[in-house]
């Protein structure tokens, strides 16, 4: 019987993707993170990551072309951020409809270029279709120290959960946009407390929290209380709106307190699997909720 996309989710998608990896033994890291992960040289690992970005999806095209730009390459940067990397060279690729204007093209690519300069990433390439709507695909490469890297799968009971900036509302108040990738705050991680995972908030905090909680066989506690929150958003809508792409990430509890004091968020623990994910209240009492966000079928 056939299985219809929609009944599979994007997730169990990439899972049924999975075996389809070609040949050659000298990947360190497949699918299953921010970025892939192969050899680069004795010290260090080479990041690749790629983000796809559609019009009506991903933004809409009344929106600044230059915000446009700045988006697409931003949310290839956060990936490699959330590996402890440092963002390198760029394939740009665009689906563009025949009626675009030039001015739309050109501003797109300065949102870009501007946001490259600023991280040091050399646009090298890329390739042009024509297409019914707009669509933005970015090919990143990074790289990280070998001792540096994180993936999702080290969160162990105990570890306090971290997040770098206000959660909710990133979409209706136009910050997914415009926002910064964290690769300064990730640099400072691996360099002073190694976190022991590591993931950016792309479909919501509570989804992206899953992807580790899996990965790790870990479950957690979230803190209502001390979860952030953009001004104007709910508890609701930091806990499971997309696109804050803010790094979530675990710690040993013994450098928790270093963190603290450097503008970082504590918002709960890493507990054993079998407890699942949990939210516990003003009051202390616990709740069992599911990880959810946004998903694309």
């Amino acid at each position: 019987m056939l299985t219809k996309l929609s009944q599979l989710g994007e997730f169990g998608l990439i899972d049924l993707l999975k075996k389809y990896k070609g040949g050659g033994a000298s990947v360190i890291k497949g699918i299953g993170d921010d970025t892939a992960v192969v050899p680069l040289d004795a010290k260090r690992y080479l990041l690749l990551t790629t983000d796809m970005l559609m019009e009506g999806v991903h933004f809409k095209r009344s929106a600044p072309p230059r915000s446009i730009g700045h988006k697409a390459l931003a949310c290839s940067i956060s990936d490699i951020a959330a590996m402890g990397g440092l963002p390198r060279y760029a394939l740009v690729s665009l689906g563009v409809p025949g009626n675009l204007s030039w001015a739309f093209v050109r501003d797109l690519y300065q949102g870009m270029d501007t946001l490259a300069r600023k991280f040091g990433i050399a646009i090298v390439g890329g390739d042009t279709i024509k297409s019914a709507r707009l669509v933005i695909n970015v090919a990143l490469t990074g790289e990280v120290n070998k001792t540096d890297v994180v993936y999702r799968n080290g969160a162990r009971p105990g570890d306090r959960i971290f997040v770098t900036g206000a959660l909710g509302k990133s979409l209706s108040t136009g910050r997914h946009l415009k926002f910064t990738p964290r690769v300064k705050e990730s640099q400072y991680l691996v360099r002073h407390v190694k976190p022991t995972s590591m993931i950016d908030i792309s479909d919501g905090l509570t989804a992206d929290l899953g992807h580790i909680l899996e990965e790790s066989k870990a479950g957690a506690v979230l803190e209502e209380k001390r979860i952030p929150r953009r001004a104007g958003a709910g508890l609701r809508q930091a806990l499971y709106d997309g696109e804050d792409f803010e790094l979530l990430f675990t710690v040993p509890a013994r450098k928790a307190a270093l963190l603290r004091k450097n503008k970082f968020y504590p918002i709960g623990e890493i507990v054993a699997r079998g407890r699942g994910l949990s939210l516990q209240d003003k009051t202390g009492k616990l709740t069992k909720i599911r990880p959810r966000g946004y998903t694309h079928f």
